[in-house]
């Protein structure tokens, strides 16, 4: 505890070393994800640390709160919400070294403390009791009081306090009488609800997103009995007004004062969002409403207010305001006002989606400053530098996406696949990542390293690399010997001996002392196999031969990949066991070489005071400066298409910073 303090407290004070304050960058990864065993597993099920197709996200005094069920319609839906507490203490920000070091990925999974809706961790059934869940999509917390959009029982369920033991029973039940009810009125009444997607506390008001009745409602209160009527209505004229069942036949166009299967409502006590799906917009309330069907001030993903396109639906002459406006009602511009080439007839062309569009948008939260936006159709999150003041503002920077024009729905540490709400705790942004069953963290930290800033080499001067695997069976007195320009390294088998002993044994020859000067060796013994890579970056180290061979009459077998080093220059991706180059400024305050050891020793973790996390394990180092560290990419196991980095550095002065974490693919 003394030394996360610490570390804290010289973090806050540090001035000269970090060069630039904290902060997200586009395209940046997740530092960390809660639900997984690692990025890129997608293991789906039910358990204290693995989640299935979570949705809803609040976050409080240091709890994190999950729905773990959506209606995006993926699965599994587990029927449950789970409570993470005292979170710092699983994911500790970055300056401190992560807890579980030798694990696969100490930045990942999370263990959740107690379940609600369930009576065990691996229960996922549905039901309608005071204790039961059925499809549950939002949750909202002030720290003292938890609210869950109970989204399939018609209803929203208040715990006075947060539970501290699994399947603690509901205090109050809102859009029913009783806790046994789960029906919906039809045409609504102030007290009813249909499939609410949305719940907020702010300043004593409980907001609810009303989904499938178009409508917001809030209270001026948070109500301490069943079944209270709501004190305000958006989106509709009144409490009573009825909406068509069938969307696709519904004709009233969109306005400043309606909505369309809205699914969150959020508040920073000054303004209201509303994330209004079937609109494909975001709308902002300049001020706290105080009037039914009160019109909001500013939409986001539209031209103007009565817009409903998803993205760049439009066609026509660009322009930055309010298009040409056809008799339907519906602009004929484009969002997307630069263009990005002719067609056939040399007419100008525009991308689908570019910074100012949406496609059902799922949620929208501000810090007070920033407004972040889940884009779920374009599988981002959008950021805002300044909550917008003018319709079809434009973003800043995007998460999840390489650019603005791109939609990638993969499981990468830089992807997302519909996101569908989000949390903030003041320096972690929380996303659900529904369709990947899993919460990303993004943390924004010193900006030091680009997202590119992590390479085979500086340029292309990617490291040569060779491989010796063994096979057969083992004997006593059988001999390999691996030939690197002429420099025999020979290992003798001995009575009981593995394959694990005997890669590690021949790679620890090999970098014994100052190393060979061609190669340094990397044990992989989940394959079998010692991998040799060139000191000398680029073409040289397709110069290094290399070649193995077994004693007569061996019965183990040991063979190469080639009789020379390949792939140096070759920008390639990054493959376990690489030497890779980070580079970026004021990565340590000193430049270090790892000394080299005895035999049996390992590269160090740590020089001049820096350290790499990939995936939060520290990873062996080769050389460090202030712009430039040389380290080994780990060899992990299957499926692990894509890891996380950052650079961990304690300065001269006393201070501790941390770099944002970059994509490795």
């Amino acid at each position: 505890m003394r030394r996360f303090i610490f570390l804290l407290l010289c973090a806050l004070v540090c001035v000269s070393a970090c060069l630039g304050q904290p902060q997200f960058i586009q395209a940046q990864a997740a530092r960390a994800v809660i639900g997984q065993p690692f990025f890129t597993a997608g293991d789906p099920g039910a358990t204290q640390s693995l989640i299935g197709a979570a949705s809803g996200l609040a976050y409080a005094n240091n709890m994190l709160f999950v729905a773990d069920s959506n209606r995006a319609g993926a699965t599994p839906v587990n029927n449950r919400v789970l409570i993470y507490k005292n979170l710092t203490s699983q994911f500790p920000p970055p300056i401190i070294p992560p807890p579980n070091q030798g694990a696969r990925c100490p930045v990942c999974g999370g263990i959740a403390t107690v379940v609600l809706g369930q009576s065990n961790f691996s229960a996922t059934s549905a039901n309608t009791t005071q204790r039961g869940l059925f499809l549950p999509t939002a949750v909202a917390t002030d720290g003292q009081i938890l609210v869950v959009a109970d989204t399939n029982n018609n209803r929203v369920l208040i715990w006075n306090s947060i539970p501290d033991s699994n399947d603690a029973p509901a205090d109050v039940v809102i859009g029913q009488t009783d806790f046994t009810s789960g029906g919906t009125a039809v045409p609504p009444t102030a007290a009813s609800l249909r499939g609410p997607q949305g719940v907020w506390l702010q300043d004593g008001k409980l907001y609810i997103a009303d989904t499938q009745n178009d409508r917001i409602l809030i209270y001026n209160h948070v109500p301490k009995t069943n079944g209270v009527s709501a004190d305000l209505v958006l989106g509709q004229p009144n409490f009573t007004t009825g909406v068509q069942p069938d969307l696709t036949q519904a004709q009233q166009g969109a306005e400043a004062n309606n909505l369309l299967n809205p699914v969150s409502v959020t508040s920073d006590g000054t303004h209201v969002f509303v994330a209004d799906l079937g609109h494909h917009r975001v709308l902002i309330w300049n001020s706290i409403p105080t009037v039914n069907q009160q019109p909001a001030d500013v939409e986001i993903g539209q031209l103007a207010m009565h817009g409903a396109s998803p993205d760049n639906a439009f066609t026509g002459t660009p322009a930055t305001t309010a298009g040409p406006v056809s008799t339907t009602g519906q602009e004929t511009a484009v969002m997307c006002t630069v263009s990005n080439g002719k067609d056939a007839n040399n007419n100008p062309t525009y991308p689908s989606l570019c910074a100012s569009t949406l496609s059902f948008p799922r949620y929208a939260l501000s810090d007070g400053t920033r407004l972040f936006v889940a884009d779920g159709g374009n599988d981002r999150v959008l950021i805002f530098n300044q909550i917008p003041t003018q319709n079809a503002a434009s973003a800043d920077m995007v998460l999840g996406e390489p650019d603005m024009m791109t939609d990638d729905s993969s499981s990468d540490t830089d992807s997302m696949a519909t996101p569908t709400a989000l949390a903030w705790d003041g320096t972690n942004l929380y996303v659900s990542d529904t369709y990947n069953e899993r919460v990303l963290i993004f943390t924004e930290a010193s900006p030091n390293v680009p997202v590119n800033g992590v390479t085979n080499s500086a340029s292309l001067a990617i490291y040569a690399e060779g491989t010796v695997t063994l096979g057969g069976t083992l004997e006593a007195n059988d001999t390999v010997t691996i030939t690197v320009d002429s420099k025999n390294y020979v290992y003798k088998e001995v009575s009981n001996d593995s394959f694990t002993n005997i890669v590690q044994t021949l790679v620890n020859a090999i970098n014994a002392g100052s190393g060979d000067p061609n190669v340094i060796g990397v044990a992989d013994t989940a394959l079998q196999e010692v991998i040799l890579i060139a000191r000398t970056p680029g073409t040289d180290g397709n110069n290094v031969t290399y070649s193995a061979a077994v004693s007569a009459s061996a019965t183990i077998t040991a063979t190469t990949g080639g009789s020379t080093l390949t792939g140096g220059g070759n920008a390639a991706q990054i493959a376990p066991g690489t030497l890779i180059t980070i580079t970026g400024s004021h990565l340590s305050d000193s430049t270090e070489a790892e000394p080299g050891g005895s035999p049996g020793t390992s590269l160090p973790t740590e020089l001049a005071g820096t350290q790499v996390f990939i995936d939060g394990s520290p990873v062996p180092l080769m050389y460090v400066s202030p712009t430039q560290i040389n380290a080994q990419m780990p060899i992990f196991g299957a499926n692990t298409a894509s890891v996380s980095v950052y650079v961990w550095t304690s300065h001269a002065d006393g201070s501790v910073t941390a770099t944002v974490s970059v994509p490795v693919q």
